[in-house]
């Protein structure tokens, strides 16, 4: 067992010489890699609630969850047992049931929001998405032009990309039918309007966009309730009720995107639930199996004909370790009270960041759910202009002084496991605060 008192532990400065070692081998080969891994390529071997470990024994604190995935920490162990019951019993049947996924199927339906009953299985974000995508085009006979917001994150496959914000990074075109409206982020508004002044213009120039960019096959609005990517950016809940009436008087299908933002993640078991709003479908992944991969959707039971029609099937999607790994996860929610933590360590945390922004003079802006979280930093509080060499400073600062976290340039976001402690994050919160006021003496602010 770790001894927490004793958490962060660095023994040798980080990326230390067996990461050195180990990510020289793997990159030989491995193209591709996260930002987070760019800027700091540790190399990790094992963790264990709240700690993650790499290979030259520097102890972290984990406040990435595998980039939202561990949602019951490192290695659980009613996850682990029960992974370890099921892997000496059938390691896949493509899509035929089996207890472990009838067990896990019913136990998701009771955790679902509304009449969300018609369920199907995959692995990925990106595979669940367009699952979703094809779902809605089912159900609408065709009709195939989406929506989303602009800095959504969907996925990175055809469509759910066409229907994301991905930087500057070429990528185009973006499918037939796929169009993004001006995003409702009160932090930097695209009109530069000011709440409750605006009267939620952009809520008005997403009508006029679905009405006026689309050509009669307008199918659905597909959204993140908060964007994850993009740092934590939450609307005004009368976004919600907007987004809904547009839908509802257009027979547009309503979309939710919730593989980041659900299975309690912000503090409720979907993020829908704050704002009782009733998608028509929903995207489910990241956390559900507590790090193991599994994604999913869900549909109202009226659309859950639409299943059968369109080839919902994959390869992969039910295996029978990952609905193992997925129903341990859920019965971890509901002994050890999961949601409850969320909210009590996520209000802890926010409060810290709430004084950490009125004494630094590059924190521009703090926010989030539950603990969905992100540090914004800026060049200028009034300007906001987003400061992304202090971002990649930061970051990798924290990083080398045990924090393991999320880099989105400007945008630092903390998303730590769903059991994490006021202790533990209290120590990370220090670290973090220590490397920023040594960012802001480097750029002498």
């Amino acid at each position: 067992m770790t001894d927490l008192n004793n958490v962060p532990h660095i023994r040798v400065t980080p990326p230390g010489p067996e990461s050195i070692r180990w990510h020289g081998r793997a990159e030989k080969h491995m193209k591709g890699y996260s930002s987070q891994v760019g800027l700091f390529p540790v190399v990790f071997e094992k963790g264990e609630g709240n700690v993650i470990i790499d290979v030259d024994g520097n102890t972290y604190i984990d406040f990435s969850s595998g980039i939202y995935c561990n949602s019951t920490g490192h290695c659980h162990p009613k996850v682990v047992e029960k992974i370890k019951e099921y892997a000496g019993k059938l390691l896949n049947c493509h899509d035929f049931t089996t207890p472990i996924k009838t067990m896990f199927l019913e136990k998701m339906a009771s955790f679902l929001p509304g009449n969300l009953s018609g369920i199907q299985l995959y692995c990925g974000g990106s595979e669940a998405v367009e699952a979703a995508l094809r779902t809605v085009r089912t159900v609408k006979g065709g009709k195939y032009e989406m929506f989303s917001f602009w800095g959504d994150w969907h996925g990175k496959t055809g469509a759910s990309m066409s229907l994301s914000s991905l930087g500057g990074t070429v990528f185009g075109p973006r499918s037939a039918g796929c169009h993004l409206a001006p995003v409702p982020d009160c932090y930097r508004c695209p009109f530069k309007l000011s709440y409750p002044g605006c009267e939620l213009t952009c809520a008005d120039v997403l009508e006029g966009m679905i009405d006026n960019e689309g050509t009669g096959a307008q199918a659905a609005f597909i959204m993140e309730p908060v964007q994850g990517y993009s740092g934590a950016v939450v609307y005004r809940d009368e976004i919600f009720t907007r987004i809904s009436e547009i839908c509802s008087a257009r027979d547009m299908l309503l979309v939710v995107d919730e593989v980041l933002t659900g299975m309690g993640r912000t503090g409720k078991m979907f993020c829908v639930e704050h704002y009782d709003l009733e998608p028509d479908v929903i995207v489910f992944g990241k956390g559900t199996a507590g790090g193991f991969p599994l994604s999913g959707i869900a549909v109202k039971e009226e659309y859950s004909q639409s299943l059968e029609k369109m080839s919902a099937s994959t390869t992969y999607g039910g295996n029978p370790l990952a609905c193992a790994a997925a129903y341990a996860t859920l019965e971890v929610f509901e002994e050890e009270n999961l949601l409850e933590n969320v909210n009590r360590v996520g209000a802890y945390i926010m409060e810290r960041l709430v004084k950490m922004k009125e004494t630094h003079r590059i924190i521009g802006d703090v926010r989030g759910k539950g603990l969905l979280l992100a540090i914004d930093l800026v060049k200028d509080k009034n300007t906001r202009e987003p400061f992304k060499e202090a971002g990649r400073m930061v970051y990798k600062k924290a990083f080398s002084k045990g924090v393991a976290w999320i880099p989105a340039e400007n945008v630092l976001r903390l998303a730590p496991p769903l059991i994490m402690t006021e202790k533990l994050a209290e120590k990370a919160l220090e670290i973090i605060d220590e490397s920023i006021w040594e960012a802001e003496k480097h750029f002498s602010c």
